[in-house]
């Protein structure tokens, strides 16, 4: 009857063992997904902070080139 339970015993540490190694194997597997989605997130905000610059630099010279117009219009005007 020990012989029986021992076997059970033996059965239910492999399958802990078994179960130990596939669980590492997922976390594993996470943490690459993990480092990929953080430099994809990295990616993103580096693109997002070089479009918000551009942004930012295309407002500056639409601004300028109202400027200039306004005061074209305003010179046109003064002609009249």
């Amino acid at each position: 009857m020990s012989l029986e339970v021992l076997e059970q015993l033996e059965a239910k540490v492999q399958m802990a063992v078994d179960t130990i190694s596939l669980l590492q194997m997922e976390i594993e597997e996470l943490k690459e997904k993990n480092d990929a989605l953080e430099r994809d997130a990295a990616s993103v905000k580096e693109s997002r902070e070089s479009l918000e610059q551009e942004n930012a630099k295309l407002r500056e010279e639409q601004e300028a080139w109202q400027n200039r117009i306004r005061s074209l219009l305003g010179k046109i005007e003064n002609v009249e």
